[in-house]
């Protein structure tokens, strides 16, 4: 019973969201601090699937300017958890096909978010550019999730490096935001689904003698050794 009415609720502020997403977005299209606003409304959800969110941020990354943000990418709960990490002015980079969902992916495309056409190579590469375009012009951040898919329980996915090509054209940081693994920890019909610590890492310059494959292992394996660290204080706590 109580993973029905979650169901209901969560499936009510989806929709509201949207549209009062949408409202917002249309008064004031392509605003820089849209998806903070909204992404702010998910976050608070957090409460309503069982879970307290602990935020930590290394202080190098408060403030720190335009970055390419880089989180993993676990399920579909992440709505609910990762977007109370987003800062002011950042957009992030989605499927194009997201445009597809009624209202949500229209909410998506006017709230200033990039939508990539990841079956098109040239196209893809084509946002990129334009994604580091308006880090460099607009003094923006860029949030993506490097692994390109949800990783259903199966650890921390190698990385594209689409993320990494982006923060070097644009000559910003990569910021790593790593979350504890949730695979098969959150039940809808369990009052209490435990913490969910997700950290954000201290920026991360990137050299440009050294290759954007070599930058994504190098950060893969950071992200890997912290999301290690914060599954064990939460076999700790």
């Amino acid at each position: 019973m109580l993973a029905v009415i979650r169901v209901f609720i969560m499936l009510m502020f989806i929709l509201f969201s949207c549209i009062f997403g949408l409202l917002l977005s249309i008064v004031r299209p392509f605003h820089p601090n849209n998806v903070h606003i909204i992404a702010g409304w998910f976050g608070s959800m957090a409460k309503m699937i069982g879970v307290k969110l602990v935020l930590t941020r290394h202080k190098d990354a408060i403030d720190a300017g335009p970055a390419v943000y880089v989180a993993n990418h676990q399920n579909s709960y992440d709505l609910f958890t990762v977007p109370a990490m987003v800062p002011k002015n950042c957009v992030s980079l989605g499927k194009k096909s997201l445009k597809w969902i009624p209202f949500f992916g229209q909410l998506y495309w006017l709230s200033g978010n990039i939508l990539i056409d990841r079956s098109n190579r040239s196209k893809a590469a084509g946002t990129i550019s334009k994604a580091a375009e308006k880090i460099k012009n607009n003094g923006l951040s860029v949030w993506m999730f490097p692994e390109g898919t949800r990783s259903y329980g199966r650890g921390l996915l190698p990385f594209k490096t689409g993320a990494f090509h982006t923060a070097m054209s644009a000559d910003v940081p990569i910021i790593p935001v790593c979350m504890n693994t949730t695979h098969k920890t959150i039940k809808l019909n369990r009052w209490d689904n435990g913490t969910i610590y997700i950290e954000m890492l201290a920026p991360i310059p990137l050299d440009k003698e050294i290759s954007a494959r070599e930058h994504a292992k190098s950060v893969h394996s950071i992200m890997a050794a912290k999301i290690t660290e914060l599954d064990a204080q939460v076999r700790e706590k």
